[in-house]
């Protein structure tokens, strides 16, 4: 136990100021490491796929995966994004499927490994998109008014709130817990400790927009909006780390990986994430301009 706790923290010393630097860069510096983690995390995917028989065209998912963060590098703005990216998802669907005929065959699930192979793409790397447009939100500093500090306040915002929210459901599961909240897929988690989880998130919220974005790098966000922002990022963060657990249950292994030592694989780690930062983005994006005057990317 002690030898994975030092694990855990050597990889935490390291890799959350590289976070940080990678965040405060943007561009093509944050969509080049997120494109290559897109990746990775698709083929982790697809392994617990194969685990219980489905062979998806990994090389290719994998591809896609990369390729919708690199699109939102290209195009920081959402309604391009999606644009394209649904084009390519699209394509990829019509191509693995024609590809399927010859390389698969009845006998190797072509439907299931062709449905597996564009899940795994863009359940991945359309969620890691976001995270670029979250830095870049309005199609880039320039136009949003953002300095490089702000933009990086906004992507810390959501992963603050689904990382400390999980600590607040561990602690408060391990105090209070008594109800199971998904035996069948998370035995470990408590209704009690999802309430907890909840309630350290809503105030975690309040406390971040008040420190952070109105005291330190000037957002007119204040504690009532972070509240609220709270409030969606929790049940989020929580259905992505139950999503991914039941992925591994299915498959039968306890990590998705072991990229990361300590901390598993890419889906591991940031399988909260997948939910919870695309619903930050909406939030700020498209909600929040409508009843807090004064947003610089109004």
């Amino acid at each position: 136990m002690a030898g994975e706790l030092t694990k855990r923290v050597a990889v935490a010393a390291v890799g959350v100021p590289l976070a940080v630097a990678v965040l405060y860069a943007g561009g093509w510096v944050l969509g080049s490491v997120l494109a290559l983690l897109a990746a990775g995390g698709a083929a982790e995917l697809y392994r617990l796929a194969a685990q219980r028989g489905t062979h998806a065209f990994a090389g290719a998912g994998a591809l896609l995966a990369g390729g919708m963060v690199v699109v939102a590098a290209l195009l920081p703005d959402e309604p391009s994004v999606s644009r394209v990216q649904w084009l390519a998802a699209f394509a990829a669907a019509l191509v693995l499927g024609a590809a399927a005929i010859w390389r698969r065959g009845i006998e190797g699930s072509p439907l299931v490994a062709t449905a597996v192979s564009v899940f795994g793409a863009l359940f991945v790397g359309g969620a890691f998109s976001y995270v670029v447009l979250l830095r870049h939100l309005d199609g880039g500093d320039a136009a949003a008014g953002l300095t490089p500090l702000q933009g990086t306040t906004l992507v810390a915002y959501p992963i603050t709130l689904a990382w400390i929210g999980d600590t607040c459901a561990y602690f408060g599961g391990r105090a209070w817990g008594r109800r199971r909240l998904m035996p069948s897929v998370s035995p470990g988690k408590t209704v009690e400790g999802a309430i907890a989880g909840l309630v350290g998130t809503v105030s975690i919220g309040a406390v971040y927009a008040w420190l952070v974005f109105r005291g330190w790098v000037g957002l007119p966000i204040g504690p009532l909006a972070g509240a609220l922002g709270g409030l969606l990022v929790s049940p989020a963060a929580q259905i992505g780390d139950l999503a991914e657990s039941l992925l591994k249950r299915e498959a039968g292994v306890k990590d998705s990986g072991r990229l990361l030592p300590g901390h598993g694989g890419i889906l591991d780690r940031f399988d909260s994430l997948f939910f919870a930062v695309p619903t930050a983005y909406w939030y700020l994006a498209a909600v929040l301009p409508w009843w807090v005057e004064g947003l610089p990317w109004r």
